[in-house]
């Protein structure tokens, strides 16, 4: 599978693709490429209905153009831990905070969330951010504020009295249930309308289907939270390490 970053050709047959409404997945294919390459490609120049093949290159030029700028000569990339691809690693971080982007995350705490996900201690601080990211202190405070409103982070004190932003497992469950809640805020309100508006009005009609449907998706989800909790906190079941010895045989010799 190649490697490298696209090639003005190959991005000019993403865009003869996406004309042709083909999916990611089979661009990737006639590509040789990863999915997630063609998808992140996409999505960070103006989606599937804004993509130009043009644009996209003479973008990606200026990016690697500011990278090289800000790096100081003869810097390499930090070593990663656990024998990791750092450039792998970079593109990963990429990937996921384009897919936080697409379900509506801004783009800036898009960044920190996968910040932190792919932390292995699940915590940074924010001079550790602004270093990560290359960003303002102000931009970091902006993000982890919203971040936090949403249910997506909390804050916690090291042993150093330094303020850490936390992303871990129980973080999942409670995002979750604030979306029930706020799903659940809504029904309350469009039933709230029917009074208002007059019952078997057109109008009142439809927001009492809406506050039906919108109940259904709020207690189904608080539901599903609550019984998939302790997926959170159980480990993946290690496959059976394969010692060389013969493994006995059922039903005996």
């Amino acid at each position: 599978m190649p490697g490298g970053r696209l090639t003005q050709q190959e991005r000019q047959q993403i865009a003869l693709g996406l004309a042709d409404g083909l999916a990611y997945a089979e661009i990737a294919r006639r590509l040789d490429r990863p999915t997630s390459t063609i998808t992140r490609e996409v999505m960070r120049n103006g989606g599937p209905t804004g993509y130009r093949a043009d644009l996209a290159h003479r973008a990606t030029e200026r990016r690697a153009h500011r990278r090289r700028q800000a790096e100081p000569r003869g810097s390499q990339a930090p070593e990663q831990a656990h024998g990791r691809d750092a450039e792998a690693v970079r593109e990963y971080e990429e990937t996921l905070t384009t897919v936080f982007m697409q379900s509506g995350t801004p783009k800036m705490m898009a960044r920190v969330m996968a910040a932190l996900c792919i932390s292995d201690s699940g915590s940074l601080t924010a001079s550790e951010l602004v270093q990560r990211l290359q960003v303002s202190p102000a931009s970091i405070s902006k993000a982890v504020a919203f971040l936090e409103s949403q249910g997506l982070i909390r804050r916690e004190r090291d042993e150093r009295r330094r303020e850490r932003y936390v992303v871990d497992d129980d973080i999942w469950y409670q995002s979750m249930m604030a979306s029930a809640r706020s799903v659940a805020q809504i029904a309350e309100t469009a039933r709230n309308g029917v009074g208002v508006l007059g019952r078997d009005t057109p109008a009142a009609t439809r927001l009492e289907s809406i506050a039906r449907f919108l109940d259904f998706i709020s207690e189904s989800t608080a539901r599903a939270a609550d019984q998939a909790r302790e997926v959170l906190h159980t480990k993946p079941a290690s496959p059976p390490r394969d010692t060389g010895e013969p493994r006995p045989q059922e039903g005996g010799e």
